[in-house]
């Protein structure tokens, strides 16, 4: 990885915090257009599709999860463990895991309440756990929870988590992203003989920093602070979050003062940063992989060589620096490279047309008279689907049909909404897509089995590429049984080189994410996983 890259996630970069020379600042010292004790937050076009995390699949849904869920733990800037409902983080060292790695001891801190007074303890975790492995939910991943054999409760304190075998992963399913499940309301919801229509799904009480008072589907959703939150009240009063129908649009409202953060900002306006006026910029590099991954089951993308031919005859260091403007850093693997689990040697999918025709050719896609490529009398041909909110992503798709073109291969783009084309119905995990052009938000742990597991093909996981390679599912399930970093890097290596040689996906780039934020917001501190409202109690403005 570049240098500067490594510089740029060790700090926050300021570009501009500067006030408007012809409004002076309001009492206090704030800016004029501040609103004290209410932070407005803009989403690009990004709603959630469940505020129940055992439902949920879209980013926006694990970060308004920070809001309202108190998972036992929550990950820092740099993905570390932090202690949360549970008082402290188990470990060999501290005794929480046990020697033999079969058990782990989680203490739950005292005095916690949902909002709506109930206690919240030990007994919420194990309802969670069984509602988990419940076959009449629909549960979006069970992997890790379904390594549990057991869980004593001595007391509502204490919860002795007893696994079927040493599970390298298992704190994180215990966090809050990823596979991870925050606990659920057992007074609520046991019960219920399935989750899957709750109303608790739409219309969440709360264990966390804030309160949900309102879902304005399309418009926003709208968080007062929880009175009863186990650390105190938080230091905001509200919280908006706006769903905004395209990245442009939300940068005009950042630019008028309707909203205080534009978490992420469209690469096509990073330039124009410099000139907002009073706003503090921070740039970071995020655990954000944008990638083509291919629905391997049908039948045109079954031949690996046809995978990665796809992959030679695309330019995607001209995508990358031309219509991502060269903010990102290239991708070669989907583990994170500041990751301890992090592969070498592999490089970056390059362009070689060459090279792609001769994988065409050798996989019998032969040309026709008018250049097309057809095998049994069957066009190569395919689709691709991403988010409608941002305008980068569909110049992408048409660059990658011209790109293809060149080789005989049409390509044809079917987006979609976020909301919908991440939704368990929707064509992603019901497998009604050829390829897909979007993000995946990689956790602190490289634990990566529920994606390429031959055993979590939707509806059992979210094995979203339909591959069903033996030796892949074997090494992504080693990999887990072990906590020992130096064994587990081992087995990420010979995933990532047979990952690179099946070509399941393309990896274009990991996010460098430029934040601005209303410079009157303090305690601001964004992480480089999952969400940079990790703690959001702390805010204050």
């Amino acid at each position: 990885m570049p240098k500067v890259a490594a510089a740029l996630l060790a700090c926050a970069v300021l570009l501009g915090a500067c006030t408007k020379v012809d409004q002076g600042p309001a009492a206090g010292g704030r800016h004029p257009w501040t609103r004290p004790g209410h932070l407005v937050i803009g989403s690009a076009g990004e709603e959630p599709d469940s505020l129940n995390k055992l439902f949920a699949n879209t980013d926006a849904a694990d970060q308004i999860a920070q809001f309202i869920s108190e998972p036992l733990f929550r990950y820092g800037p740099a993905g570390e463990y932090l202690p949360a409902a549970a008082t402290e983080v188990p470990t060999l060292a501290n005794g929480g895991i046990a020697k033999d790695q079969h058990t782990v001891t989680l203490h739950v801190r005292r005095g916690m309440k949902w909002s709506d007074g109930a206690p919240y303890d030990g007994r919420d975790l194990v309802f969670t756990w069984k509602a988990v492995l419940n076959k009449r939910n629909n549960t979006r991943i069970t992997a890790g929870w379904d390594d549990i054999a057991a869980m004593d409760l001595p007391d509502p304190y204490t919860v002795v988590v007893h696994l079927k075998k040493p599970y390298g992963g298992i704190l994180g399913i215990f966090a809050c992203g990823g596979g991870g499940y925050p606990p659920l309301p057992a007074h609520l919801l046991a019960q219920l003989p399935d989750l899957n229509h709750a109303a608790f799904n739409s219309r969440p009480i709360s264990s966390g920093p804030f309160v949900l008072t309102a879902w304005n589907h399309g418009s926003s959703l709208e968080f007062v602070a929880n009175p009863l939150y186990w650390r105190g009240k938080p230091g905001l009063d509200r919280i908006s979050y706006r769903i905004v129908p395209s990245a442009d649009t939300l940068y005009t409202l950042l630019q008028t003062h309707d909203v205080d953060i534009y978490d992420s900002v469209s690469e096509s306006k990073i330039d124009q940063l410099p000139r907002l006026a009073g706003f503090s910029v921070t740039k970071r590099l995020i655990a954000n992989l944008r990638r083509l991954q291919f629905n391997t089951a049908r039948p045109q993308l079954a031949d690996p060589r046809v995978r990665r031919a796809i992959g030679e005859a695309i330019d995607w260091d001209r995508i990358n620096a031309t219509i991502y403007h060269g903010y990102n850093e290239r991708a070669a693997t989907e583990i994170f490279p500041l990751s301890w689990a992090a592969p070498h040697g592999i490089a970056p999918m390059k362009r070689d047309l060459a090279g792609a025709a001769r994988l065409l050719d050798a996989a019998g896609w032969t040309r026709g008279a008018g250049g097309a490529r057809a095998k049994d009398g069957v066009p190569l041909a395919f689709t691709v689907s991403t988010t409608v909110s941002k305008p980068a992503n569909i110049q992408a798709e048409l660059q990658m049909a011209q790109d293809l073109q060149a080789v005989g291969v049409h390509l044809e783009a079917k987006n979609y909404q976020t909301s919908l084309l991440f939704a368990q119905t929707g064509p992603i995990y019901t497998g009604r897509y050829d390829s897909e052009f979007t993000i995946e938000t990689q956790g602190p742990d490289p634990d990566n089995e529920a994606l390429w597991s031959g055993k979590m093909i939707p509806p059992h996981g979210p094995n979203a590429s339909w591959l069903n390679d033996p030796l892949l599912t074997q090494l992504s399930h080693d990999a887990n049984l072990t906590m020992d970093r130096a064994q587990r890097r081992a087995l990420y290596q010979r995933q990532a080189e047979r990952i690179d040689a099946l070509t399941p996906a393309v990896y274009l780039y990991w996010q460098n994410s430029f934040t601005a934020v209303n410079s009157d917001l303090k305690n601001w501190k964004p992480a480089s996983y999952i969400s940079d409202f990790w703690n959001c109690w702390e805010w204050t403005i």
